[in-house]
């Protein structure tokens, strides 16, 4: 796992990268694409537009000057097609747009933006520019003018030797129109891009979690069988010691072996009930007897239970039960033990001179517990994970600290059970600090 994880990873974020390139490729190929296929339009749409200002053009023409013989002398025939009217003189402003949006609309531009201008390389004539042509031709290098002459049609009656007249079209912003054309495009890249990123941060997210709980059960594997192993070893132990014809005759020794089965047996059982315990509290299942009881009290059974240890390690305790009032609605059993247990990890990490101090102290209707050690302490990393089920915390090159993990998983269950919260603080060297908050009862 420790080596397949890592190339999984990579793997999956060289994908992603990949697919990310490839998509931003995609879409500026697209946007090629669509800025050609743009200007096609535009083109089509400027040609027609001058196709049928042209032949408009000669159907507006007044007929030739004929005379009776119906012929025109060259000299009239001359004079008619040098003088004959432009473009410019024969249209106004507003016809020319008409025409060029009717073919704008043809070419299914109908919402597209334009600016235009008509003029002339062979005479000397007014030209007509829509009202921001000039601004947006000056501002040439963003705007791409694009310019079609107004050729006379093939077959046409009208002469060449006509003006030769341009139109200039001109569609401002023609990259913004473009790109919002590809809105949806871009959306749904955008969309799938950020499913697939997700997808990738959860499966490494799977991965990681799932690297842990391998973890965490080769642990508590290792533990389990540790804290079974000893006691099963000291009963062996004493079972062949009972067996010894010295011992059978001596009363003090076979209570002595039998209370050393017994001890070890009632030790094994509580593992047995804390593992049971947890799997109850994995279901939600177990049910809390809640009544309003003196929490000093419950307070100081857990301090009894405790005593002992704490003698045997040559340790002090200091309490200080300041709390004005106590009344919690409370568990008498799972309450008792959390404070067992915050104790009892006191114990479980001390140094020489252990010392713990346990203090009350309420703040408005909020009932204050603080529990503070002077042992190995932690640090941040292990702060942060110290409620995790089946985390212990490393103790260095000390191996004595028995459990398996799911002390400060109850206890943090237990106080969120009991509406409270609970707080950990420590320095590294120096000792650790819980806080725990329970609401008073009302009444």
């Amino acid at each position: 796992m420790k080596r397949i994880f890592p190339i999984i990873t990579v793997l999956i974020l060289l994908s992603l990268l990949g697919l990310i390139v490839f998509q931003v490729l995609w879409i500026q190929g697209a946007q090629v694409s669509k800025v050609q296929e743009f200007r096609e339009h535009i083109i089509r749409a400027a040609s027609q537009a001058s196709a049928d200002m042209v032949m408009q053009k000669e159907s507006l023409m007044p007929p030739p000057m004929r005379k009776k013989s119906s012929s025109i002398f060259p000299s009239d025939r001359l004079q008619m097609e040098f003088f004959k009217p432009t473009i410019t003189q024969r249209y106004t402003k507003d016809e020319i747009k008409d025409i060029i949006q009717k073919a704008f609309n043809k070419q299914g531009l109908n919402k597209v933006p334009f600016e235009f201008a008509i003029g002339s390389t062979s005479i000397i004539g007014d030209e007509i520019q829509s009202e921001n042509y000039y601004k947006l031709f000056i501002d040439s290098a963003h705007n791409n003018p694009m310019v079609v002459p107004l050729d006379t049609p093939t077959g046409s009656s009208a002469q060449s030797l006509s003006p030769d007249e341009f139109l200039v079209i001109i569609v401002p912003n023609e990259k913004n129109i473009i790109w919002q054309s590809m809105t949806w495009l871009i959306i749904g890249a955008v969309i799938f891009t950020i499913v697939i990123v997700c997808a990738f941060f959860i499966t490494v997210r799977a991965l990681i979690k799932q690297k842990k709980l391998s973890e965490i059960k080769s642990d508590f594997i290792n533990n389990m069988t540790h804290e079974f192993k000893t006691p099963l070893a000291t009963i062996s132990l004493a079972v062949d010691a009972l067996k010894n014809e010295k011992v059978i005759n001596n009363r003090e020794k076979m209570d002595y072996f039998t209370g050393i089965i017994k001890e070890e047996n009632k030790r094994m059982n509580k593992q047995v009930e804390t593992i049971l315990q947890a799997a109850l509290l994995d279901r939600q299942e177990v049910q809390l007897d809640l009544q309003k009881l003196h929490a000093h009290d419950l307070i100081t059974s857990a301090l009894n239970n405790i005593n002992l240890q704490v003698e045997e390690k040559k340790g002090r305790l200091e309490v200080n039960l300041a709390a004005t009032k106590d009344v919690l609605m409370a568990d008498d059993v799972h309450f008792t033990n959390l404070i067992s247990n915050l104790l009892d990890n006191a114990v479980k990490y001390s140094k020489d001179n252990l010392q713990i101090k346990i203090s009350t102290q309420v703040a408005g209707s909020i009932f204050k517990v603080k529990i503070e050690d002077n042992g190995i302490g932690m640090n941040k990393e292990t702060v942060s994970r110290i409620f995790e089920k089946f985390y212990r915390a490393h103790t260095g090159n000390l191996h004595n600290v028995k459990g398996f993990g799911l002390g400060l998983s109850y206890v943090k269950t237990m106080v969120e059970a009991h509406h409270g919260t609970i707080k950990a603080e420590s320095v590294p060297g120096k000792g650790t600090t819980f806080l725990l908050s329970f609401p008073l009862s009302k009444t």
